[in-house]
This record gives C-alpha cells, structure tokens and sequence, in this order.
C-alpha cells in the first residue's frame, strides 16, 4: 500500500512551521468526531462514493467484456466532459497507458488513441476534428446531472457530424452516456436517440465519481484493469476505517493539513515526480478546491475555508516555482508523490570520450529523478518548510486505485474536520445559472435581470 511520511510536517523537524505532537493528543475529541462523522455516513447521502470499491468482481469483468467492442474497433476514443467527468478518466489514462499512446503504432498500443475534451475553446474542439477519424471513433458523453452546458454543446457539434459522416443509424452506435438513470437533458436525448447510457448513483458527485461508471467505462473501454483499480481502492478504504490516526493515512494526512490551514498556509502544493503522475494533481486540485473551498459552515458561520490548490511536476517547476517555495511566505504545504521503482530506468552511458559529467555517467534518469525530489525535500526542510510525501511502490492499476481513493477520503476527512458541506459547491452553481440566464435558457428570466444589472465604469478600463 502506499506510504506517507509526515515527518516534515512536524516540530521535530521544521520547528514553529510544524505541529508539536502534543497537539495531536489534544485534538482527540476532533479527530474522532471528523472520523465518525464520515465513516457514519458511508454508502449513504452524498457519501454513496464510500460503497464503490466494493463492487463485485464478476460485475466489473463483465463490464469490461461488454465494452471489448470499442476496444476491438475504435481508431479513436473521445471522452467528452469536464471536471470530475474528464479528471478522473484523465489522470488515469495519463497514469496507466504508455507516457506517448496516442503515437504508438496500432499493433503496439493494442487499445484505440484517446482523447479527453474538457474545454470548449472552439480552436480546440476544431483541432480535435482535424485529427480524429469519426468513421473510426467512439464517443463517452458524461455529465452527471445531465445538464452540464458544456457537455452537452460539444455533444451536439459531434453528433451532428457523425450523422452527416456516417448516417443516423450508424451515428447513434458511436455514443455512449453516462449520466443519472431517468434524469436529465442527456438521459432523455439518449433514451429517444437510443445511445448505450451507463448510469451514475444519485449520491456519487462529479469529483467523487472515479470509481462509478463515470470512470470504469473509459477505463474499460481502453483495456484499464478495473479489477485492480478497486483493488488498490478498497485498500485505502479499509484503512480508513482504522479510528487510530497514527494508523490512518488519509485522517492523519487531512488532520495535518487543516493545522496547517488554521495556522495560516492557505496553500496547497502537489507536487508528484513522475510525469505518469501529473494529471493527479489535477485530480486532487479539483477535489480539495470544491469540496474545502466554503464561505460558510455547517452552523451558517462565516468562516471562508480552504486552501489554495496548486499544481507542479518535478522535476520541471523546481525551476519555476521553489525558488518561492523555499524563500516566500510561510503560506504553503508542499505534497510529493514520489515512485519507488520506474517501469524504465533509462541508463546514462559511460561515455569516455566526453570529459565532462562523471557524477551523471553510469547512473539512470530515475536515480537522477528521485534524488532530486529527495534534494528538493531536503531544501525545504532546511527553510523550514511544511511538507509530506506519498510514496507508491510502482505505478499499477492498483496503487492508482490506492491513491485516488486515499485523496478522497483525505478530502472527507479535512471537510468533517473543518465542519463545512464536503459535498455542495454553490459558487459553481452560480456561475451555471448565470450561464443559462445569458444564453436564453427558460426559467432564468429573474438571473439574467441580476447578471444584466451589474454595471462597470470605462473609467477602470484601460
């Protein structure tokens, strides 16, 4: 299972930046209220999240089985969605596929090229048409609510093409929905269109959902051993229901962030080393951005919670940003995800002829790369500077699994500790309303008055 070393977030080793273990024996009664508080509740409300791990095995080969047809004839995957609709299926495929899938040859991939559309820059989604095939490519629609605007605009430009490329018939095998069973603007398209529509737990959000059909479909549709996916998952799982935090990676990671939090680092920093990692942080931005991120908590007290996710890759933004990291404020907590073992080492030659380099000749790249993680750990801590590290032994099906998973109870934990609603996201939902107000949607009559209300002064325009 994966390990997290907390030793850097504690006074014994960066002083008045870190926590003095006393605190943690005083903050019992909190600890133990946030764990019941979410361990209470799994499988049930919001949490139904919890329960996904246990989904029986028969279950998900049969799923993968039934999806083999995309997989046998697709040229071209195409996920459309966004936020947790296209972050899980992304960091995965970034995580599990080969580093440059979609430019392998066909024989060597053995799965089709994939795409994940999470934007609607219409220069993106041209770019997109340039380079697939639609007489060669399938398409997962995802939106849990089913109204994602969006979602579902890219869907119509794309259906409307596959139409004209291939005629209806054909065009409507080339879809397939996952959204909420019998809800929604989408699962009506579909139902009348007659797509394939796989269907979402009306407790499991959007940045919770990796392990529903949200994500096991992409997954299965690419060959991605879903079977070791919840594996890994149902490992975190199980020890997060360990009441001993010492014993509880998640609660103890998520005690010492809201400590941090409350003594001022407002922001969060993660950091894997592993370019099969990077998107994780993308996953883990949306996550702990949403769900933390409240203007108010569970009494109705203001109390503007959350920290700042940021995301970096080592070793690439040690050259960019630690140079803040390490001098800056004191307003930060760096996370590392590190990799024991790389699935290359890419050997760096002895070469005799070049006399230069002879601390690098005979290493590896991924010696290379861990000691530098373990150098930028090292100034860190020489500055005083908060940080832990999450270590996987390699990256597989199911230490991925272990560490999507170990974010979300991370995030449950932090937001029980916090006392804040883990699971709305108003501020997003203002935005949305907003949305539909200007561009004409019935019912939004009254928001777009407020939106068209709003006036600025051209004399603070430059």
């Amino acid at each position: 299972m994966l390990k997290i070393d907390y030793n850097f977030m504690m006074s014994t080793a960066i002083g008045k930046q870190g926590l003095d273990k006393k605190e943690i024996k005083k903050d019992a009664d909190r600890i133990s209220k946030a764990h019941s508080r979410v361990l209470d509740n799994r499988n049930k409300g919001w949490q139904e999240w919890t329960g996904l791990p246990y989904q029986k095995e028969e279950e998900l080969v049969a799923l993968q089985n039934e999806l083999k047809f995309v997989r046998d004839n697709a040229e071209s995957f195409v996920v459309l969605g966004i936020g947790g609709s296209a972050l899980g299926p992304l960091s995965v495929f970034n995580a599990l596929l080969h580093l440059r899938h979609n430019e392998l040859p066909a024989k060597i991939r053995r799965a089709p090229k994939y795409y994940v559309e999470d934007n609607i820059d219409p220069e993106r989604m041209e770019a997109l048409l340039d380079v697939v095939d639609l007489k060669t490519a399938y398409f997962n629609v995802i939106t849990k609510s089913g109204e994602t605007s969006e979602t579902l605009a890219q869907f119509l430009i794309l259906y409307d093409k596959l139409k004209l490329a291939l005629g209806v018939e054909e065009a409507k095998k080339r879809i397939i929905v996952t959204t909420t069973i019998g809800k929604g603007t989408l699962y009506n398209i579909a139902v009348k269109e007659g797509f394939k529509i796989y269907g979402v737990g009306a407790g499991v959000g959007g940045r919770f959902s990796v392990f529903s059909s949200v994500g096991l479909v992409p997954f299965a549709c690419m060959g991605i051993d879903i079977v070791a996916l919840l594996k890994g998952a149902k490992n975190i799982a199980e020890n997060s229901y360990n009441k001993d935090i010492a014993k509880n990676s998640a609660l103890m990671s998520a005690y010492l962030q809201v400590k941090a939090f409350e003594s001022g680092k407002n922001i969060s920093v993660m950091m894997p080393y592993a370019d099969s990692l990077k998107f994780m942080a993308d996953f883990y931005g949306q996550l702990w951005g949403e769900s933390l991120g409240k203007a108010v908590d569970n009494d109705g007290k203001e109390v503007f919670a959350g920290q700042t996710p940021v995301k970096a890759l080592g070793v690439t933004d040690q050259h960019s940003q630690i140079q803040l990291y390490t001098e800056g404020p004191f307003d930060k907590v760096v996370t590392f995800i590190t990799v024991d073992e790389f699935k290359e080492k890419s050997p760096i030659p002895n070469d005799k002829t070049i006399d230069a380099c002879d601390f690098l000749k005979g290493q590896s790249l991924s010696v290379l790369l861990n000691a530098e993680f373990i150098a930028t750990r090292f100034a860190l801590y020489k500055a005083n500077r908060a940080n832990f590290t999450v270590t996987l032994d390699k990256v597989t099906a199911e230490s991925v699994g272990e560490l999507l998973m170990y974010f979300m109870y991370q995030t449950a934990f932090a937001g029980a500790l916090l006392n804040v609603d883990t699971y709305n996201q108003p501020g997003v939902e203002e935005g949305k309303k907003a949305t539909f107000a200007m561009l004409g949607r019935k019912g939004y009559e009254d928001k777009l008055k407020e939106v068209q209300a709003v006036k600025t002064d051209s004399a603070f325009v430059i």
